[in-house]
């Protein structure tokens, strides 16, 4: 059966707390794992949510600031320590390589997997599977920064009722779906388009053009919320969003299920995110985001 889950592994924003690790996220979609932002701390909080170096294909770093990055050294040493039987592949702003290489190598050990280099410089498809493409956005931040997005391809559902009316049933279905056409019925005749599930990932950034494409038809946005929206002016100027700008996003772009994250020590009171979330008009799901907590990718429509 196929699985397709956010785990989250840190929510802190610059410092880790008491409570809140540094940043990391894992995407489970199918039978790939998709590492996003492996903070400080990511590969003990790994072993506390079940996650095993094996589960990791791709790590996506959105920037080269500490809380997004420091536990690619870790991670890295453990993909090779646990001897991980698949290639790995990671993708990074290209004008962080030095910072890529010096964490890459950061420390003496034998590497035993083939770990491939995918820096981005542009916005565009990175990699296309079988069951998702997926594309990066340039984002507003001090440092180069890139979101990411994964995009399941379009389907199609059977509809039932206009298959009765052909008298199409049994292995005529297969056959039809398999070669899009049987004689005087084609595959349009019978089914609709099933949208692909897609699911984004945005990190530090001030509202941009690169927010919304990254948002547009989400199942799933993760974002980053470090402010309240008292604190409007300090979000902008250290590259940041908040809670109500998060909300106002995912409301624009038909988001289905928000996930806050990325929260700033200042604040004690998690609940403030999601009223003044929902104060910006968004009335979809929403999960004000915690460390270890799983939250399913929302259903096909």
């Amino acid at each position: 059966m196929s699985v397709r889950e956010l785990v989250v592994l840190g929510t802190a924003s610059q410092v880790p707390t008491r409570h809140r690790n540094h940043n990391g996220y894992l995407l489970r979609w199918d039978g790939e794992g998709l590492l996003f932002d492996p903070g400080e701390g990511t590969q003990r909080q790994m072993l506390r949510a079940g996650v095993a170096a094996h589960d990791l294909h791709r790590i996506c770093v959105t920037h080269f600031h500490g809380d997004h990055s420091l536990g690619l050294a870790g991670v890295i040493q453990r993909i090779n320590l646990d001897r991980v039987p698949h290639e790995v592949t990671a993708h990074y702003p290209r004008s962080g390589q030095r910072f890529f290489d010096r964490l890459r190598y950061a420390t003496a050990y034998r590497e035993t997997v083939a770990l491939t280099e995918a820096p981005v410089d542009a916005d565009g498809v990175l990699a296309v599977s079988a069951s998702y493409a997926l594309e990066a956005r340039r984002l507003s931040h001090p440092v180069e920064s890139y979101g990411y997005r994964i995009v399941e391809p379009d389907g199609r559902r059977m509809l039932p009722e206009l298959l009765a009316e052909r008298g199409i049933k049994g292995p005529d279905v297969g056959r039809l779906q398999r070669e899009g056409s049987l004689p005087g019925v084609s595959l349009d005749d019978v089914s609709e388009v099933r949208r692909g599930q897609r699911f984004a990932f945005v990190m530090d950034t001030r509202l941009c053009d690169g927010v919304y494409a990254l948002a547009e038809g989400c199942d799933m946005l993760v974002i980053e919320s470090t402010f309240l929206d008292e604190d409007l002016q300090l979000a902008a100027d250290h590259g940041h969003l908040t809670a109500g700008q998060a909300g106002a996003v995912a409301k624009r772009g038909g988001v289905r299920h928000l996930v806050l994250t990325h929260f700033s020590q200042r604040y004690s009171e998690p609940d403030e995110f999601e009223r003044q979330a929902r104060a910006a008009g968004f009335e979809g799901e929403l999960t004000v985001a915690h460390d270890l907590v799983r939250v399913p990718v929302p259903k096909r429509r």
